[in-house]
């Protein structure tokens, strides 16, 4: 049956045009999650002004929009397997205008928590979602630069959040209202999309696939070729959560979960939630505070436009290899500068503002590959639940961080935490070295046959090499 809503149509813009213009439009739900993530960090200066609230509580109205966000990432991969890509991301659009609307006329801390509940909800499904949707309908040769870019509209996002804080001052309330501009943008820019080829072809609709793949290829025969490989793998009927853990699977999980989960243990959005706060604690003004975050945030941006460059030319695993050190070198000077207490001289809270950004330049090696990784390594039949399973190890330990970082820095000192974070960094570093594998410029189908064939595994490919050396020379 043929859905005239996604037929295809050859009017319109095609080709690199509308590979580059599907990917903008889809990154705007990272710029959300940017934002909204991000705004939280300079509107706490004038909520506790508003409002009582301790550090718990500081803690929880942060840590709302990451709970909620745990129940969105893992409840849009059954949606958008069973909607579409491209209804799924209206919808979750919709959400993130209401959330946004109630936070702006929150009245109590308790309908505030809850405006910030409903944004993670629609963060979660973004981070799911929109990275599976540009995935599966870019070419192979341009998915990873295309892919990041949802990570570079959030690194955007933020810096637009803490621009936006700086300009409004305690205005906390219009920071929240403006983030219903981008999601409606999104709404509408998602509604004269084409749907996701690989969703269609697994409901059966291979004529609109094929018509979808003719204009965002560069020929008739290329798009031909890729139908008749998707139609290859997704013979198979679509997964259930049983398949996602099975054996020939595991690996992609592994993968896919941890990347995500020591994207956020090594403190990334410890520092640009709290970064404000730390620097208030070290001896600035709020406004020197904000000022310096924003410094952080457009070395980050800067970061993340290098990774887009350089992900399709060195690959996922060597750009994560070249950068984590530097974050870690950045921890461990914090650490020594918060020795004794916050930093009194001029000369040492500079050092400190430095250190900050630079560790969010380099530690953003993380955002730049987990959504791009984890929306390529799992098999087409259980995609959009492996991505909801990254997501949601994205954000539970995202939700952890938060709710632990002020505790942390109670308990331990700012430099035990700041130490802290550069041991599980270097943790990390092991984990991409031994079970990332290199994913650039092979399509999700090559990647697929690797699990197949047991081989996903950078030490598996070389012991298979090394299997097929010896069996030639012995022959």
């Amino acid at each position: 049956m043929t859905h005239a809503s996604d037929a295809p149509s050859h009017r319109g813009p095609s080709g690199k045009t509308l590979v580059i213009l599907v990917s903008i439009v889809a990154a705007l739900g990272g710029l959300l999650f940017g934002y909204d993530t991000g705004i939280i960090g300079v509107a706490l200066l004038g909520l506790s002004k508003q409002f009582v609230m301790d550090d718990t509580m500081k803690q929880i109205v942060t840590g709302a929009i990451i709970f909620g966000a745990i129940f969105g990432c893992l409840g849009t991969g059954p949606l958008s397997d069973r909607l579409g890509r491209r209804r799924s991301i209206v919808l979750l659009g919709l959400v993130f205008v209401i959330g946004s609307v109630l936070s702006a006329v929150a009245q109590s801390v308790e309908v505030l928590i809850l405006a910030r509940f409903l944004l993670g909800l629609s963060a979660g499904s973004a981070t799911q979602i929109i990275p599976v949707y540009i995935a599966e309908v870019t070419p192979p040769k341009h998915r990873g630069k295309l892919v990041v870019m949802f990570q570079l509209m959030v690194v955007f996002g933020i810096l637009v959040a803490y621009l936006t804080g700086f300009a409004l001052g305690d205005a906390w309330r219009w920071m929240f209202a403006l983030g219903t501009i981008p999601a409606v943008v999104l709404m509408l820019g998602m509604i004269v999309l084409p749907e996701s080829p690989r969703w269609l072809l697994g409901q059966g609709r291979e004529e609109e696939a094929l018509g979808i793949l003719e204009r965002v290829r560069e020929s008739r025969q290329g798009a031909r070729q890729e139908l008749d490989e998707i139609k290859e793998i997704s013979a198979r009927p679509e997964g259930t959560w049983r398949d996602l853990f099975s054996d020939w699977v595991r690996p992609a999980l592994i993968a896919g979960f941890g990347i995500a989960m020591f994207s956020q243990i090594t403190g990334n959005n410890a520092i640009i939630y709290y970064a404000p706060t730390i620097l208030s604690n070290a001896g600035f003004d709020e406004n020197a505070s904000i000022l310096a975050s924003i410094g952080g945030a457009v070395l980050l941006n800067i970061a993340t436009v290098f990774g887009v460059l350089m992900v399709d030319k060195i690959g996922r695993k060597r750009f994560l290899i070249w950068m984590v050190p530097g974050s870690i070198v950045a921890l461990i000077v914090m650490g020594i500068l918060f020795m004794g207490g916050a930093p009194t001289s001029a000369a040492g809270q500079w050092t400190l503002v430095a250190c900050l950004a630079l560790y969010m330049a380099f530690n953003c090696s993380f955002g730049v590959c987990l959504w791009l990784i984890n929306a390529e390594v799992y098999p087409l039949f259980v995609r959009g639940k492996g991505a909801s399973v990254g997501a949601f190890s994205h954000w539970i330990f995202n939700l952890i961080v938060t709710l632990t970082t002020l505790t942390l820095i109670n308990a331990l000192g700012t430099s035990g935490t700041f130490w802290l974070y550069a041991l599980i960094s270097t943790l990390a570093l092991v984990f991409v070295i031994r079970y990332i594998p290199e994913t650039n410029g092979r399509s999700l189908e090559q990647i697929e046959a690797d699990l197949k064939a047991g081989t996903f595994f950078p030490k598996d490919r070389r012991k298979s090499a090394s299997s097929g050396e010896a069996a030639v020379s012995t022959s």
